[in-house]
Order: C-alpha cells, then sequence, then structure tokens
C-alpha cells in the first residue's frame, strides 16, 4: 500500500547570503540572529506553501511565533519588522495570517511514492552498466523487462496524485494543491491556470511545481490583475502584466 506522507525542504540558492535584502539584514547589530530566525520561518511554512497562521495561542502572533521557533520576543520583532519593510512577508489577513513571499521560489515537495519513484531510478541508473551489454543471458534480459513493468506502475501510480488542468492539459495539481490554490486566487484561479497552460504550449518551457509558479505570478501581479485580460511574451519568473 503506498503512502501518502509528503516531504518538503528548502531550496536555498548559491548566492542566497549575498542577495542584497539579506546582506542588509546582516548587517544589522544581531543580523545573523535575524536570518537565522528568517529561515526558520521559512521552514516553519514549508508545508502550507509560505503561509503562517495566528491561532490564538498566545496573546498575539508575535508572541505564538516565539513559542513555535524558540527565539527571543524582541529578535523575532525585529525580524518581522524588516521583513515586511523589505516585501519578504505580507499580511493576507490582518493579524491573522502572513505570507513569506520568496517561498514559492524556494519550496520543494515530494509525495513517499515520488521519493521512492526517484531512488528506484538512481539504482537503475548506477546498475546501467549491467543493463547496456550487448550479450544479455535470458535471465538479465528478463530482469530488464520486469524493471520496465515496475517502472510504468510507479508511473502510474504517482499520476493518482495529481489531474491535469488547461486547455492544453499541461498543468499538473493534486487536490490539495488545486484547494489551496483556490484560497489563495478565488475567482483569478482559472484564468492564472489557462495563462499557465498557453504560455507553457507557446514557449516549450517545462516547470517541476506548477502551484509555486501560479502562486509566484499571481502574488507578483494580483494588485494589477483584471479577470479575462490577456498577456503574452513574458519570461521564465516574469510577471504576467
Amino acid at each position: 500500500m503506498k503512502s501518502n506522507k509528503r516531504y518538503y525542504w528548502l531550496k536555498l540558492k548559491e548566492d542566497f547570503f549575498n542577495e542584497k535584502r539579506i546582506k542588509r539584514l546582516r548587517k544589522i547589530s544581531g543580523g545573523d540572529t535575524y536570518t537565522i530566525i528568517y529561515l526558520k520561518l521559512l521552514l516553519l511554512s514549508l508545508k502550507s506553501n509560505g503561509k503562517l497562521c495566528y491561532d490564538e495561542v498566545e496573546a498575539d502572533f508575535i508572541k505564538e511565533l516565539v513559542l513555535t521557533i524558540d527565539e527571543s520576543e524582541d529578535d523575532v520583532g525585529v525580524t518581522l519588522t524588516f521583513l515586511l519593510k523589505q516585501k519578504m512577508i505580507e499580511e493576507l489577513v490582518e493579524d491573522k495570517e502572513y505570507f513569506l513571499t520568496e517561498i514559492p521560489r524556494l519550496i520543494g515537495s515530494e509525495t513517499a511514492w515520488a521519493d521512492k519513484k526517484r531512488k528506484y531510478r538512481e539504482l537503475k541508473r548506477e546498475d546501467n552498466v549491467l543493463k547496456l551489454s550487448s550479450l544479455c543471458p535470458p535471465n538479465v534480459r528478463q530482469e530488464i523487462e520486469l524493471d520496465k513493468d515496475i517502472e510504468i506502475d510507479i508511473d502510474k501510480e504517482l499520476d493518482l496524485y495529481r489531474k491535469t488542468y488547461g486547455k492544453y492539459k499541461n498543468v499538473y495539481l493534486n487536490d490539495e494543491d488545486y484547494i489551496e490554490l483556490k484560497n489563495i486566487l478565488g475567482i483569478y484561479l482559472e484564468d492564472m491556470i489557462e495563462r499557465l497552460s498557453s504560455y507553457m504550449e507557446a514557449s516549450g518551457k517545462k516547470y517541476i511545481n506548477h502551484k509555486a509558479i501560479i502562486i509566484a505570478w499571481y502574488l507578483k501581479d494580483k494588485h494589477n490583475l483584471k479577470k479575462k485580460e490577456l498577456f503574452s511574451d513574458y519570461e521564465d519568473g516574469d510577471s504576467l502584466i
């Protein structure tokens, strides 16, 4: 029986600490502590795709973060003030919900089944020399055919986690992804899906995480976004407007 467990990780670019806002944060007195707090907040928000919610366990949002990440209230307060000013975090619901704007570029996740598939393919690559032998005895050929059957079965199982969307059926989202996008984008979700579908079909570009791309484009353009507007000629990571 396949597991529904999902793994998440943070993908930091090699120049993360050279990014101007991070360098500025570290130059503040106590900046290294604030940077660690920022990284903790990024990790804390992974499973919710960048969102941090106030659950009213403590008197306010900052005190609740202090309880969660085990940092001082003053340090958390300074970090949040900096992040808000630099637009590295934004308020979605007043004093209740916040969004870390860099998460769509930094997040990575996969199901336990996808993890199994990835490890299986890595193992296959290690065994490639044997499988490419020009004179394979019957038992080796049978093993190769069995490997192909296993890979096909794994692909079928993996497809159960996601559905295709968009005019060209090239936008992949599972039910959980779709619900989360609906909560964030509301009436604009279908438009954004269609734009991503058309853009990938026209440009030939491929993306690993379609949900993250949709969120990133929406957050960049949401103040100007009008339903049914048409867009074209945007590069990877560019604004849709």
